[in-house]
């Protein structure tokens, strides 16, 4: 199975704007994954899919997902609204006021989880929330599970976007997930980077976003003391595609728009391929 993961797209962060850059990014990435040699069996949108979760932003969504011809299942991220996003995507399950719900697939199943607290910028996992992913757990111990949520639980080290640990939300969740040992892997956004990481004997897979990225730099940030380092850069857009197979989660990310071909896969180079193919066992 080909899992496709988009996150961060911030649709609507220039409003009244048809043409506004993130929406163009976002077609950028549905295009290659469309019309792509990968296109995928699923779609996973992991959060902030607008930026002010306003209901035209929404409609904008939903007419870019429109042309994608395999299922979508989105979650919700802390710029989002779960009334506007309802509205306009009625089809998705809720409960309980949250969006968390199962997408069963043939022997597996992706546990889509909310993490939004209006009003705060970090992760939430409330009382509520922590008893209906324990229920949809223990119904269920043996299906290799993937967890799809927007905020990472895990500590990445850049200051101004981190997960400290011993925050209570990511106490509440660990704690549900313990020893839950067909738990394959977690799938998250909100970072705007490429990253991965283990956490409680699994993996955690960090999508980087359809909208601008965060710049890599790991050094201390003192709130106080503005240093002019960069914060928001223009790299491509981005995606990443999680082959699910018996063995577990294999994630590749990969960037949107074209890419200079150094060798293709002609008569100049079909001996090196035959040869690699045959070093393996039959």
């Amino acid at each position: 199975m080909l899992i496709a993961q988009v996150t961060d797209i911030h649709l609507g962060f220039d409003p009244g704007n048809p043409a506004e850059l993130n929406r163009q990014r976002l077609d950028q990435v549905l295009g290659a994954l469309i019309d792509g040699p990968n296109r995928p069996d699923l779609l996973l949108a992991t959060g902030d899919l607008t930026d002010h979760g306003d209901l035209e932003s929404y409609r904008a969504l939903a007419e870019a997902f429109a042309q994608c011809p395999f299922p979508v299942w989105p979650c919700m991220g802390n710029h989002d609204d779960r009334d506007n996003f309802a509205a306009i995507f009625p089809h998705v399950p809720q409960e309980g006021g949250f969006v968390h719900y199962v997408v069963p697939l043939d022997h597996r199943r992706i546990i889509i989880l909310d993490t939004l607290e209006t009003g705060r910028h970090g992760g939430a996992f409330c009382d509520a929330r922590a008893a209906w992913l324990a229920a949809r757990l223990d119904e269920d111990a043996e299906t290799p599970t993937l967890i799809v949520m927007h905020h990472p639980p895990v500590e990445v080290g850049i200051d101004w976007m981190n997960t400290h640990p011993e925050e209570p939300w990511v106490q509440r969740f660990s704690a549900v997930i313990a020893d839950r040992p067909n738990i394959t892997a977690l799938v998250c956004g909100h970072l705007h980077r490429t990253i991965t990481a283990p956490w409680m004997g699994m993996a955690v897979a960090i999508c980087s976003s359809t909208a601008p990225q965060l710049a890599l730099d790991l050094r201390p940030m003192d709130p106080d003391t503005p240093d002019n380092r960069p914060m928001i850069i223009a790299d491509a857009p981005a995606y990443a595609l999680h082959r699910w197979t018996d063995a577990g989660l294999v994630t590749h990310f990969e960037t949107a728009g074209d890419h200079t071909t150094l060798a293709k896969f002609d008569a100049a180079m079909q001996p090196l391929v035959r040869m690699l193919m045959d070093e393996r066992p039959a």
